[in-house]
């Protein structure tokens, strides 16, 4: 084959393309992927999944935005529930002092009461 000014024209060798260096870089013109014929038919998931992968997508990142202030609630939960427990303990110890001062009175004011009684 010889192109109009006398000179051969380039023949292009039936190269394939590898992923490193395709064919050709247009989308239009490189070769459809071909599924393997070996696989039985429908055994696997369809090739490409267009339909609610943005959706998919956003939530994901919505979800690992959201992350950080789930794990400062939980981190809140918890330092209340320490601070209940906190404040119940103080209770209970405020509560066993003041039994054992009013127990203590009430020996004192029968001591006082048995005196006056004896004397």
């Amino acid at each position: 084959m010889t192109a109009t000014c006398g000179v051969p024209a380039p023949t292009h060798r039936n190269r394939l393309g590898t992923i490193d260096r395709p064919q050709t870089h247009d989308p239009r013109n490189q070769a459809p992927m071909i599924t393997p014929t070996k696989e039985p038919v429908g055994s696997a998931t369809p090739d490409v999944t267009i339909i609610g992968a943005n959706d998919s997508r956003q939530n994901r990142t919505r979800e690992m935005q959201l992350i950080p202030e789930a794990l400062a609630r939980a981190h809140m939960h918890d330092r209340l529930r320490e601070a209940q427990e906190d404040r119940q303990s103080a209770r209970l110890v405020a509560a066993r002092r003041m039994q054992r001062r009013a127990e203590r009175a009430s020996l004192r004011a029968r001591r006082a009461l048995a005196m006056a009684v004896m004397h």
